[in-house]
């Protein structure tokens, strides 16, 4: 996707979210997210190492308590341009765990760091919404350190008939050699896997990261009560 793309589907999308939207969109990616949270349906299905288990069940999704979720938007994002690049695919890294347990709020007690909720929309290539497609994340603590004897900070949980997630975790740590990150699958059902990564905004190894991708930016925003909101959709190819 050209800068040009970029810049109108920015705009385009930010005009038609209006006011009201709570977060934003990363248009290189194709990201956008909208604050209503998925509907609760039945049990989950776990994930294994090499091949993601398609889902033929939505989880219970936890809203996140420190986000507000009065807004009424579409039920779907809108494309200015009807098409996107797919969302880059990057390295899965040595701390990938399978067979997570199915979750959507990675906070425990007494964990420590920011509080952060990431949400979005998995999307086609055509801008179509993807249900019930499988998101696997896993991502160090505040201090930089992975958790690979449990599942601290490791979870999996599927996108609503819209296509919509929404997780509630903390702001990971900065782990030596990398700039600050998530890990994360994303598998439509009896798709192929997309294994990549998401990145912060404005964070100063950026620049020197090799594996960082400029596509692979969440939209962040500050909240009052100090807590972060992520917002990012992830385009697979139909």
């Amino acid at each position: 996707m050209n800068s040009k793309h970029i810049t109108s589907r920015r705009a385009f999308l930010r005009w038609s979210l209006g006011a009201s939207a709570l977060v934003g969109l990363t248009a290189a990616c194709g990201s956008t997210a909208r604050p209503a949270a998925p509907a609760n349906t039945s049990a989950p299905v776990a994930t294994n190492a090499t091949n993601m288990t398609a889902p033929t069940a939505e989880l219970p999704v936890t809203k996140p308590t420190f986000v507000a979720t009065t807004a009424s938007l579409a039920a779907t994002p809108t494309c200015h341009d009807g098409d996107d690049d797919p969302t880059p695919a990057q390295t899965e890294g040595p701390y990938y765990t399978p067979s997570t347990p199915a979750k959507t709020n990675f906070v425990e007690p007494g964990m420590t760091g920011t509080r952060m909720a990431l949400s979005g929309f998995v999307l086609t290539t055509g801008c179509k919404p993807v249900a019930k497609a499988l998101l696997d994340l896993w991502h160090c603590d505040a201090d930089g350190t992975y958790d690979n004897t449990g599942y601290r900070l490791r979870g999996h949980f599927f996108t609503d008939e819209n296509g919509y997630y929404n997780v509630e975790t903390i702001m990971p740590g900065i782990y030596p050699g990398r700039t600050r990150h998530f890990h994360i699958k994303v598998q439509a059902p009896n798709q192929p896997v997309l294994t990549t990564q998401l990145y912060f905004p404005n964070e100063p190894q950026n620049a020197s990261d090799g594996i960082f991708r400029q596509e692979c930016l969440m939209d962040i925003t500050e909240n009052a009560d100090s807590s972060k909101t992520g917002a990012f959709n992830f385009v697979i190819s139909e």
